[in-house]
């Protein structure tokens, strides 16, 4: 996803893309009215806002547009509505430079019209005859800085505390992000076609997971400027901490995944990205100087941490539409009447209502459009729905290939919670390469006999039935079949696995010719791939929903104010580490906004998962660092190694995302 998510961001981003690729001159921009996409329309401009400004710049940070576009539409930013000034801004006839870090180096020309600078506290808008300004030899080839000096500040220049730095975060992140997005694209496209040792250079796992490494960085910026940009733009003077917040995570990330991607994608590229033929260098060029610009990653990791620990918080919650309204007072009028139900009475209506898992048809479900589930969720918050565990990956399948038989027996008393599943799929022999199986089923009379070995089956030794994936042909893949096991039944040994930890969650199930009847097969014989693959799809949103609990950035935040003395090098740690959970949590907003649009969420899932393993664990080793004599924190850390192997390795995923979002080709 770009950083756009509506129709109209998806169509402003093709338009500008269009433009660049026949050229982005200044007066093509000009002509093209994106100097004023966010001044408002009485001053010349379309009247948008910083979301749609930061649509523009991440395109044209793919295009790598030079000039002085940026610090003069960041000027037009800062002014107030009314500047006689802005006019000339939105049209683009007044050229702006910007002072970021003091005077000693300014993004922009020194024959600029128009300068930015700080001064006193706050920021001036003055002419070229109050400075004076000499240009800089930068690292970008293809944008001009200078030095200014201020000689005058003349009366009624001063804007006062305006935010020009949190303005230029965001947009030079939402640049970077273009700048990345550049890369991610460059690398990828290279590597399906430069071949080596006889096949392409994006079959190598290194390869293939360095670019799509590259992605999920890119992801996780777009989300933090696409967060920090809509805060900044609907900010009021109650929410200056958490929109500051917002901003500084976007100043964390982004910059730092721009020069990450243009490095990897000149390693990707080899000797020709080394060179002066190809405009890899240029790119990161470009992204050195946005983090240079933007000011230190370690200084805003720290302004993270501390308004962090002094109780702010990004609200995470998507703006919905009108329509929204009528549905949520009767959302809320049900669960108000179900609040007053007793507990028992309660789970029963909630199984009866379909208000478990409401997107699933009736009468499992509620049939839940997109919006409805989003307003039910903030709904039912109080309530307390169960969780089903496993269970929440194994019933979809049954509802989209169960029979109707199968649905009547299984389906409500799981969701009371009567019956407890497990997952038999895992082999010593067949773990990522699932399908590779060999637990064997055996056609007998009435049904099927099972023998093999199941293992990493967490809580089988407390279920009362498993899903089951046997071979009952020699087809790799289209000869699964998929069975529902009853764990009482003769034959099922299940063995409990002592974790690291000292846990007992995993297990060794062994099946001794355990007699399925016919009619606990579900959907066709030897179709059990494709039933299979449907519940994995709702394992990957699962785990990368629910995994981590105590090992998220607001758990660390809790140990962090309880600490005192803590170095500067551990608040700007613990300043990343929220920024990426925080971002994390905008990435998921995102995924529920692109589905009330009507767009798919592509391999979202896997980079949510991928994201939030890894997160799970650096929290987990950084809060033991801190308290390595804390009991929670000590089994944390052990536990939390398990996140980037179940439900999918890191891997598994990387070669997920490479493969389905960036098409590099599969191994043989």
């Amino acid at each position: 996803m770009s950083i756009g998510l509506t129709e109209e961001h998806r169509a402003l981003a093709e338009s500008v893309r269009g433009r660049a690729g026949r050229g982005i001159d200044r007066a093509a921009l000009a002509r093209q009215g994106l100097f004023g996409v966010h001044v408002p329309e009485s001053h010349g401009g379309q009247g948008f806002g910083l979301p749609e400004l930061c649509v523009v710049l991440e395109e044209l940070g793919r295009a790598r547009a030079g000039g002085a576009f940026l610090p003069t539409v960041l000027a037009a930013a800062a002014l107030a509505a009314g500047d006689p000034l802005l006019d000339g801004l939105a049209d683009g006839t007044l050229t702006v430079t910007v002072a970021l870090s003091g005077t000693a180096t300014a993004l922009g020309p020194a024959d600029a019209d128009l300068f930015l600078v700080p001064v006193d506290g706050g920021w001036a808008l003055l002419d070229g005859s109050s400075v004076t300004a000499d240009p800089l030899e930068g690292v970008d080839l293809d944008r001009p800085l200078c030095a200014v000096t201020v000689t005058e500040v003349p009366a009624g220049r001063e804007l006062g505390p305006v935010p020009v730095r949190e303005l230029a975060a965001v947009l030079l992140g939402a640049e970077a992000c273009g700048l990345a997005a550049w890369a991610v694209d460059t690398a990828a496209s290279y590597a399906k076609v430069r071949e080596q040792f006889g096949r392409p250079i994006g079959q190598f796992q290194g390869v293939k997971h360095r670019v799509a490494a590259a992605l999920v960085a890119l992801e996780q910026a777009r989300a933090a400027v696409w967060d920090a940009a809509r805060a900044l733009d609907t900010a009021s003077s109650t929410e200056a901490d958490e929109v500051g917040l917002a901003v500084a995570v976007a100043a964390v990330l982004a910059p730092d995944a721009a020069v990450r991607c243009t490095a990897d994608a000149i390693q990707v590229l080899g000797g020709i990205g080394y060179t002066f033929e190809h405009d890899a260098h240029r790119y990161y060029r470009r992204a050195l100087s946005g983090r240079m610009l933007a000011g230190d990653p370690g200084e805003w990791s720290e302004r993270v941490a501390r308004l962090a620990a002094a109780g702010t918080r990004r609200a995470m919650e998507p703006d919905l539409p009108e329509e929204a309204a009528a549905l949520r007072a009767e959302v809320r009028a049900q669960a108000g009447e179900l609040a007053r139900e007793e507990p028992l009475a309660r789970l029963g209506r909630f199984a009866r209502e379909g208000w478990i898992m409401p997107h699933l048809p009736k009468p499992w479900g509620r049939a839940a459009t997109p919006l409805e589930q989003v307003v039910i969720h903030q709904e039912f918050r109080e309530l307390k729905r169960p969780n089903l565990g496993i269970a929440a990956w194994a019933v979809p399948s049954i509802v989209a290939y169960g029979t109707r038989e199968q649905q009547e027996r299984f389906l409500p008393r799981t969701f009371t919670g009567e019956i407890v599943w497990c997952q038999l799929f895992s082999e010593p022999g067949a773990g990522s390469d699932l399908a590779g199986l060999s637990a064997k089923a055996t056609r007998v009379e009435g049904g099927w006999s099972l023998s093999g070995q199941k293992i990493w089956t967490s809580l089988a030794q407390y279920a009362h039935w498993g899903i089951c994936l046997a071979r009952t042909s020699p087809d790799k893949h289209r000869g699964i079949t998929y069975f529902l096991v009853d764990m009482a039944t003769p034959g099922v040994t299940v063995r409990p696995l002592k974790e690291i930890n000292g846990e007992e969650i995993f297990n060794e199930v062994f099946l001794d010719d355990v007699f399925v009847p016919d009619d606990l097969v579900v959907g066709e014989v030897d179709n059990g791939w494709k039933v299979a693959r449907d519940t994995l799809s709702h394992e990957r949103v699962a785990l990368g929903d629910s995994w981590g609990p105590g090992s998220q950035h607001t758990d660390m935040m809790r140990l962090v104010t309880a600490r005192d003395g803590l170095r500067p090098s551990q608040w700007e740690q613990a300043g990343r580490l929220w920024a990426e959970g925080q971002a994390i949590s905008a990435l998921g907003l995102r995924v529920t906004l692109s589905q009330l649009s009507g767009g798919g969420t592509g391999t979202a899932a896997s980079v949510r998962k991928l994201l939030g393993m890894r997160h799970a664990q650096a929290i987990s080793e950084f809060c033991w660092s801190v308290d390595p004599s804390s009991r929670y924190w000590n089994r944390m850390i052990l536990t939390t190694r398990a996140f980037t192997i179940g439900g999918g390795t890191t891997e598994v995923q990387l070669n997920i995302i490479a493969e389905r979002a960036l098409g590099l080709p599969r191994d043989p």
